[in-house]
């Protein structure tokens, strides 16, 4: 396993955009639901034991090998937020377009293929770990 490759992944300079998406957070400001460091907080585990908890079992499935575009269906049904479908795929497209320019390969061309508006961030960070060398542990 390369943990170079994993440390590109998680940079927040590498071109994939996922560092800039809060998961929400400023729509919970904006709401009210947010208003101080421990709303924070509690904010951010609620999404790490909820949404993070599925796209980790997505990621580290997509690592593993299962079939990407049954991952990808699994990932629309298991968001039901319009908005967050769309910004997961649009996480997505941005990484496959990092992604197949640093680690190209044959699985991440059929998905980028079979979704040409982009598949679900989760499955191609799994694609992309796997294209890296790297494992389901480390997608997830």
């Amino acid at each position: 396993m390369s943990r170079a490759a994993l440390l590109v992944l998680a940079d927040g300079r590498f071109p994939a955009g996922g560092h800039a998406h809060s998961g929400g957070a400023e729509a919970a400001v904006k709401t009210g639901r947010i208003r101080n460091a421990e709303d924070l907080a509690e904010f951010c585990r609620g999404r790490l034991h909820t949404i993070g908890l599925t796209t980790a079992a997505l990621a580290a499935a997509a690592a593993h090998g299962h079939d990407p575009l049954a991952l990808d269906e699994a990932a629309d049904a298991r968001t039901p937020s319009p908005a967050l479908r769309a910004v997961s795929r649009r996480l997505g497209r941005q990484l496959m377009r990092a992604a197949r320019a640093t680690w190209p390969g044959p699985e991440l061309a059929a998905l980028a293929s079979a979704r040409p508006r982009g598949a679900h961030q989760p499955v191609v960070l799994g694609l992309t770990a796997r294209s890296a060398g790297l494992g389901p542990e480390d997608a997830a």
